[in-house]
């Protein structure tokens, strides 16, 4: 039976590897995978490269252009775009398959396409709501998103509950994590532990950590990533995202999820068994292969993509300096204060990130604004879309007061 496909961020690199994992899934067996859906931000060029390839897939571009009564409206924005690249013949092709533009295209999208299982690629907290609006049309869904666990896998689980739906992790670690989990038991599982690169900065003093520049930052040693991921990796608050990952998606305290450095990346998570065993992943650090395992899922079959051979590898494990690289050390505490506090780690994080990357703070400035923010009070509960929103918004504005605090 054919499984239909949307794909959330298709021209970024989460979105672009689901599709080579679709075209090497029906090269091997024909029509095992339609894609009905593609959307991307504000890429129009990748999008309608795309379209070409998929002709059946409905299309929606996010930030770019309105759409006016169901009719395509373009803005002066695109308009400039268009004659870029050939104005004729990209109006022809916005005509024809570019179905939903503006701030609710993804939303339209959704609602409009006929899905067994949406991939959410998007960046950032934006993808939450695109989660939601998934299973709320009674869709599965394959998450690569942080951002949807971290801010309000409560309210995504509640809702995948009354739906009997499934949500998939998609990271590497979490992906790792769910078939041990799935093959060993959760009675049986004592521990969890996911692994770490590390970084490019791992053997870096503190001193040198203060002098480091945007562009070393985004250049990630072992995977292939976006700008944001990548500087996240090397402060280790990819790494705190997905430790609050773990917690809220195997339901494990946050005392019994383990993050070990391990620069070679062919370990991805492991879980220590009550007879004290440890059961490891292991396979090349390929995202394909925690993509086509989802999109495969429930059925196991032969993949393509991430097969080890351990012959003359070596492996070492250390634990991280939580002196040097405290967003560890913060996820940890955003976890024990509550939802909200987990929020706020991201959403500061965020603003940090972005302020980083203009220039106007340091590296190491980066854990300060999220400490800054988390020192603040997050007791309210985060209930909704609207709550978590607004706890997000209010890490937001405390943690920009505090960049331009630090950059007078």
């Amino acid at each position: 039976m054919t499984k239909k496909l949307i794909i959330l961020g298709a021209t970024g690199s989460i979105g672009r590897q689901t599709l080579e994992c679709v075209e090497e899934a029906n090269h091997r067996l024909p029509g095992s995978f339609e894609v009905t859906g593609l959307s991307a931000n504000s890429d129009l060029k990748g999008l309608l490269e795309l379209s070409k390839r998929y002709p059946g897939a409905l299309l929606a571009l996010g930030s770019t252009g309105f759409s006016t009564g169901g009719q395509v409206a373009v803005s002066a924005e695109l308009n400039a775009e268009l004659k870029q690249e050939s104005e004729k013949i990209l109006r022809l092709e916005l005509a024809r398959s570019l179905k939903f533009i503006g701030g609710d295209a993804v939303e339209q999208l959704l609602e409009h396409c006929n899905a067994d299982l949406v991939v959410n690629g998007i960046a950032g907290s934006s993808g939450l709501k695109a989660s939601y609006l998934a299973l709320q049309n009674g869709m599965n869904l394959a998450l690569a998103n942080k951002e949807s666990v971290v801010m309000g896998f409560g309210l995504l689980s509640s809702l995948a509950r009354k739906s009997s739906l499934s949500i998939l992790p998609v990271d590497s670690e979490h992906a790792a994590l769910f078939q041990l989990v799935n093959r060993c038991g959760i009675p049986s599982v004592q521990e969890l532990c996911i692994t770490a690169s590390g970084g490019p900065f791992r053997d870096k003093s503190l001193k040198e950590l203060e002098a480091i520049r945007p562009a070393q930052a985004a250049a990630h040693p072992v995977w292939k990533m976006g700008k944001k991921i990548s500087i996240d990796s090397a402060t280790l608050a990819n790494k705190g995202l997905e430790l609050i990952e773990a917690v809220r998606l195997f339901g494990f305290p946050e005392q019994r999820v383990r993050v070990l450095i391990h620069p070679q990346s062919l370990v991805h998570a492991l879980v220590r068994t009550v007879d004290g065993s440890l059961y490891a992943n292991l396979s090349r650090p390929d995202m394909r292969l925690p993509i086509d395992i989802a999109l495969q899922w429930p059925d196991e079959v032969e993949s393509a993509f991430g097969r080890l051979d351990l012959a003359g590898k070596t492996l070492s494990f250390f634990d991280p300096d939580l002196l040097r690289f405290p967003m560890l050390r913060l996820a940890r505490e955003s976890l024990r204060q509550g939802e909200a506090a987990a929020i706020a780690y991201n959403a500061s994080n965020e603003v940090a990130v972005e302020a980083f990357v203009e220039g106007r703070i340091r590296f190491t400035d980066i854990a300060r604004v999220v400490e800054n923010s988390l020192s603040a009070d997050w007791s309210l509960p985060a209930e909704d879309l609207d709550s978590i929103f607004y706890h997000d918004g209010k890490a937001r504005e405390n943690a920009r007061s505090f960049v331009a605090e630090i950059q007078c």
